[in-house]
């Protein structure tokens, strides 16, 4: 099996940090509501990849679907 991950222009991390900053947050806020360290969230910021209970967990706090996004950029790969 390959790793698709390489393939997909859609940073999560990224989003998470643009999203948390649209809405005033700070990633201090963000650690607090997950129960980890700032470093941690730093470091989830940095990824492409995320783990889906992880997301889960940040859609929730956050009040954002972030798999509208992953599912918009599979139909990109998807479709061409």
């Amino acid at each position: 099996m390959t790793d698709q991950t390489n393939n997909c222009s859609l940073v999560i991390g990224e989003r998470i940090k643009q999203e948390l900053k649209r809405q005033g947050k700070t990633t201090v806020w963000l650690a607090k509501q997950l129960g980890c360290h700032r470093t941690n969230i730093y470091k989830i910021y940095s990824k492409s990849t995320i783990d889906t209970g992880m997301l889960m967990h940040i859609c929730k706090v956050i009040g954002y679907n972030f798999f509208d996004l992953l599912s918009e950029e599979y139909k990109k790969q998807v479709n061409g």
